[in-house]
């Protein structure tokens, strides 16, 4: 693995697709380049990399693309709240992650995705090889432990993300809570009756949400509460924007709408379970 980091513009013609870069390079012109990048990125400026992980078809290194854009403040925190993926029904309540200064922590009761990824994985990692759904179930199996397929491609790909950014918190600190949970999650022993999921997990009191909150109370906002993904986002947004005083903390609220590909149909919104989360919503959205 090289390591390098190509940019240019994504060009597809005659057949052919690569990265334009400058004084008329070509690219990756010989790299298998997922479609879904070519659908939403072609003509732009983007960035690309070998990935460890290979293409199932071809063997060879897997090419992970995204806009080249500059990147997010390394002083930023930023909670996602994903919505639902409609054909998981573990999915009805969405799921939840955090950004701490470029260090994306994703919680999950699958001991594979208890991880921490940079922004361009998390977001945009092509659907091939072990990433992809099965092409012929179209969502995860992993019978062939040769070619586990996992479902877990580009986040951004498979639903519309809610952001909440925060500058102006301790990143360091914050950063070092969520690698100690995710220390905690990999030296778990695993419960051999549900091989590959985290035995500690519940989605009451130990889920991808709950995990986020605790990480806010343990750093100071003990205001901090909520069960279920979309509920936390709302309640922790509401504290953030409307009800913490101080002038040197910042908050904002965004969306990253879907990109639609094949491999994922469109996402939903899940519901809010806790009616006070309701009268939030309404405040935040008439701000």
């Amino acid at each position: 693995m090289d390591g390098a980091v190509y940019k240019g513009v994504l060009t597809h013609t005659g057949g052919k697709t690569f990265l334009q870069g400058q004084d008329d390079v070509r690219h990756l012109e010989d790299e298998i380049i997922w479609k879904g990048y070519v659908a939403h990125f072609n003509g732009l400026a983007v960035c690309a990399r070998r990935l460890p992980q290979r293409d199932y078809e071809t063997g060879s290194p897997i090419i992970i693309m995204w806009p080249d854009v500059p990147a997010a403040d390394e002083s930023t925190v930023e909670i996602y709240f994903n919505e639902r993926l409609v054909k998981y029904p573990t999915s009805f309540l969405g799921h939840m992650a955090v950004n701490v200064g470029g260090e994306i922590f994703n919680f999950s009761h699958l001991i594979n995705e208890n991880e921490v990824l940079k922004s361009e994985e998390y977001f945009f990692r092509p659907a091939l090889g072990e990433f992809a759904p099965h092409p012929v179930y179209g969502h995860d199996n992993t019978d062939d432990p040769q070619k586990p397929y996992y479902d877990k491609f580009g986040r951004l790909f498979m639903r519309t993300i809610h952001v909440l950014r925060i500058t102006g918190l301790d990143t360091q600190k914050f950063s070092q809570l969520f690698h100690d949970e995710l220390d905690k999650i990999k030296n778990t022993p695993t419960d051999p009756k549900k091989p590959g999921e985290y035995k500690d997990f519940n989605i009451l009191t130990n889920s991808c949400s709950t995990i986020i909150r605790d990480g806010f109370k343990k750093y100071g906002f003990k205001n901090s509460r909520g069960i279920f993904p979309r509920d936390l986002f709302v309640n922790i947004s509401y504290f953030f924007l409307k009800q913490l005083e101080n002038p040197n903390i910042k908050a904002s609220l965004a969306r990253l709408y879907q990109l639609p590909v094949p491999e994922a149909a469109p996402s939903a919104m899940p519901p809010l379970l806790n009616p006070l989360n309701l009268i939030k919503q309404r405040i935040l959205r008439s701000a």
